[in-house]
């Protein structure tokens, strides 16, 4: 990863992380501080996207603030039928992550809704529809992290 990024290429991702401009033209403003044309910034961003290295550029809201309900859910699913449970999960409207562990509980998801009502209907039809058993963890305390890689000082590693 080192090579593929130059010095304009980690800049942008640490702004992209910590400082995104909240404007009309934010990608105008970020080119404008990294002294580059915005066309160069989406053609930059667009290139770390099609690497994987940028999975999306957006807000993280505060579901619970807006009324939402959220829950970790985990399920045990034999290996044969995991590529068609993970399209069952993938699909429900609210599913925000989809993740294949190495454990008896293989599968795990987050789950936000509307309510708590709309989150026991949700996972009740997903087990009817796959005949298997879901967890649900929702948060009794959410403690929350910023995580931010600093891109600049990758190089010391």
């Amino acid at each position: 990863m080192k090579n593929m990024l130059d010095k304009t290429d980690q800049v942008m991702l640490n702004i992209l992380q910590n400082s995104l401009p909240l404007s009309v033209q934010p990608y105008k403003d970020i080119a404008q501080e990294l002294g580059i044309e915005e066309d160069e910034v989406l053609k930059r961003i667009a290139r770390l996207k099609s690497e994987g290295l940028i999975r999306r550029i957006g807000g993280i809201m505060n579901s619970s603030k807006l009324g939402f309900s959220s829950t970790l859910c985990a399920m045990s699913v034999p290996e044969d039928r995991i590529e068609a449970t993970a399209e069952l999960i993938n699909q429900m409207t609210g599913v925000t992550h989809n993740y294949l562990r190495e454990h008896h509980y293989n599968v795990w998801f987050t789950l936000t809704v509307r309510s708590q009502a709309e989150v026991k209907k949700q996972l009740k039809e997903l087990e009817e529809v796959s005949g298997l058993k879901v967890i649900s963890m929702p948060a009794s305390k959410v403690y929350k992290i910023n995580v931010s890689f600093d891109m600049e000082k990758q190089n010391e590693l």
